[in-house]
């Protein structure tokens, strides 16, 4: 039984991978490194994916911070000025996707003139703080 289950499974698999009605996808982001330029590492432990809509007003920011853990963001709508520090700033806009700097202080600022929201998502794990403060 188990092994019919098993032969039926690799069937159907192989049938929707060659199935033309898949839709396609519009790829928003691929890449091995933060925007910084740094590889992507993830923390140990037991995984932990966090989604979440951060909306800022103009002129609000973030204040100083860093992440411990992967994220990425997509902006989508408005427009945020990101302070790297020694490395720069960067103004990122709607439909903009990245990867955020790992353990690097930043600090991000609505400079539009209308509120800016982005999905952000972090690929972290349990116990382990996203967004470390200053």
């Amino acid at each position: 039984m188990i092994r019919a289950a098993a032969a039926l499974a690799v069937l159907w698999t192989g049938a929707a991978a060659a199935d033309d009605s898949y839709p396609p996808l519009d790829v928003l982001l691929q890449t091995t490194t933060t925007i910084l330029g740094q590889p992507i590492a993830y923390p140990g432990g037991q995984a932990q994916i966090t989604a979440a809509i951060v909306t800022m007003q103009p002129g609000q920011k973030t204040g100083w911070h860093d992440h411990d853990a992967p994220l990425f963001a997509y902006i989508l709508e408005g427009e945020i000025t990101v302070d790297y520090g020694p490395h720069g700033t960067k103004t990122y806009r709607t439909g903009d996707a990245l990867v955020e700097a790992l353990g690097s202080r930043h600090n991000g600022e609505n400079t539009g003139d209308a509120p800016m929201r982005l999905l952000a998502v972090f690929a972290g794990a349990e116990g382990t703080p996203n967004t470390v403060p200053e």
